[in-house]
């Protein structure tokens, strides 16, 4: 005889959020119906206790099929706002766009801008340039020192006048106050949205060659409104 049932479903539910080979719905109703047929003539199950395991049947189904119904509408809000971003992303070609960072590329361009935010104005800013192997190739003295935003023009020049290869760079702004102390900043790359890929790690927007994320965007405008 098979007995117990009660005990063994009444904890289904928390076994089946955390056990990927809890009984399902199918094995639920064989267990039961087991119970059926084994149980002792001379002790029939009763009514109500029937009446109750049917109860928890119907709860367990519909809990799973709640589940199997949320993760379908999670899978298509998430197509979805992919679907969105993408669409979006594509017209954003053409724009001129901020974005967070400090590193760029040289695509044979004459020249690229590159800028940074002061928390203070400082008494001397320095920005150093350096190549994908971290080798320093150019140092910019007397950089704008504004509080704010500052841009300046690197024409792809390196200490000694001659032309740098083509590749990633990075740059690194020093500003101090008038102790030679150290002010805090953040840098930006400014450029124009050459193209849109769509990746397995998400949509990446290619500027000036390099490829960078939406989240990296901080500010897009037409190239007439550039100041």
């Amino acid at each position: 005889m098979v007995n117990g049932l009660s005990n063994i479903t009444s904890g289904y539910g928390a076994n089946s959020l955390t056990n990927g080979t809890a009984m399902g719905k199918e094995d639920f109703l064989k267990l039961m119906l087991a119970q059926l047929q084994n149980q002792d003539p001379m002790s029939p199950m009763e009514g109500t206790e029937f009446a109750s395991q049917l109860a928890q049947f119907t709860s367990l189904e519909q809990l799973m099929n709640l589940n199997d119904s949320m993760d379908t509408s999670i899978n298509a809000n998430y197509f979805l706002s992919q679907s969105i971003n993408n669409t979006l992303a594509a017209t954003l070609i053409g724009k001129e766009v901020k974005l967070s960072g400090n590193s760029f590329q040289n695509n044979g361009q004459d020249n690229t801008t590159l800028g940074y935010n002061l928390s203070t104005m400082a008494s001397s800013v320095t920005v150093k340039i350096y190549n994908e192997s971290g080798q320093l190739v150019k140092t910019i003295e007397n950089a704008p020192k504004n509080s704010g935003d500052n841009k300046l023009i690197w024409d792809f020049s390196d200490n000694e006048g001659n032309s740098v290869p083509q590749g990633r760079y990075t740059f690194k702004v020093e500003p101090k106050d008038a102790e030679d102390k150290m002010l805090s900043y953040s840098t930006y790359v400014l450029g124009k949205i050459d193209g849109v890929k769509f990746t397995e790690n998400g949509t990446m927007l290619v500027v000036n060659g390099a490829q960078y994320n939406l989240s990296d965007i901080m500010e897009i405008y037409n190239s007439d409104d550039e100041g």
